[in-house]
């Protein structure tokens, strides 16, 4: 809502260094970086998958033939790359993408985010937060599994089931859309 703001939420410490690099270095605008208080995994990579995450947006994981698009932002990368796993085990290939910052992938040109994100591939964007930013990335054929209420008080894993982040009901969002 802030012009020119770039908002990281980075799903480890990799993409955190990353997107602190990005917010000292930015002139034109704010930056703010949003950090969980959970223990996030770390998620291996190349240098080559590093330098692609101050482009907003990468392949964290990437199949032959993807049939599906996990998009995801933050602590949700970590069940995003559960729910691929539960995926491949039934057969289904899918790609998962990491989305730090969706304003630095918008600026990014056309061939960089077809390559990301490559038409004809059904998505579903995953994140604890509200819905409305995803629906450009996955279109009328994906889905998005987000919040639409806020105020809820428990402890992390059940607000979790609460709210519908788990690996079963990213398996069953991707499913749907299929």
């Amino acid at each position: 809502m802030i012009p020119n703001m770039d908002v990281w939420r980075p799903c480890d410490t990799v993409e955190t260094i990353v997107a602190w690099g990005q917010g000292v270095e930015k002139q034109d605008g704010p930056t703010s970086l949003i950090l969980s208080r959970q223990n996030l995994a770390f998620m291996q990579r190349d240098d080559a998958t590093i330098a692609n995450i101050a482009k907003g947006g990468y392949v964290l994981k990437d199949v032959a033939n993807p049939k599906l698009v996990l998009i995801s932002t933050g602590s949700e990368v970590e069940l995003v790359m559960k729910a691929q796993e539960a995926l491949a085990a039934e057969g289904i290939a899918a790609r998962v993408v990491s989305m730090p910052c969706t304003s630095a992938f918008d600026r990014q040109d056309a061939a960089y985010k077809a390559s990301v994100l490559p038409k004809g591939v059904v998505r579903v964007a995953v994140e604890a937060g509200s819905t409305d930013g995803w629906y450009k990335y996955v279109g009328l054929d994906g889905a998005v599994l987000g919040m639409s209420g806020f105020g809820e008080s428990a402890p992390a894993p059940d607000l979790f089931k609460h709210f519908g982040f788990t690996v079963e009901n990213v398996v069953k969002t991707a499913k749907s859309v299929l």
